[in-house]
């Protein structure tokens, strides 16, 4: 099994829903939507505290609470799904990790054992010469 096959594999059997929270957890967890988020919040209680005429949303900003209050209520369950989804991954990596291990521990322990023969074999014939030597 290659190298990146288990992520592959995961991806592909992945629904348009999952693919959909893993990209909005991965958008949301960013810098760049805090950035954009304290911007627009920052020009709405700019806009609501300096508006002579209009104020949509007056201090204490009760639509812009109610609009983070949606937000979060929509952003917890889709970073959790995210967040199921990444502990599947991590196991089946983990999976692949230890069959991978697995396998290294048994090559390893056959060429032990060949490398023990081979000793064995060496050792075998030094005797035998050295036998033949006292012999002779």
């Amino acid at each position: 099994m290659a190298q990146n096959d288990w992520h592959e594999k995961h991806f592909e059997t992945s629904t348009f829903g999952q693919r959909l929270s893993d990209k909005i957890a991965g958008g949301m967890g960013s810098w760049s939507f805090i950035i954009w988020q304290t911007i627009i919040v920052l020009i709405w209680m700019t806009l609501n505290i300096i508006g002579i005429t209009n104020h949509w949303d007056p201090y204490p900003f009760i639509l812009l609470n109610l609009i983070f209050s949606t937000q979060a209520a929509y952003a917890a369950p889709i970073i959790m799904m995210s967040q199921n989804r990444q502990s599947q991954r991590d196991r089946i990596q983990a999976d692949n990790d230890y069959n991978t291990n697995v396998e290294a521990k048994k090559e390893i322990e056959a060429l032990q054992l060949h490398v023990s023969k081979l000793e064995t074999e060496k050792l075998d014939k030094i005797i035998k010469m050295l036998e033949e030597l006292k012999v002779n």
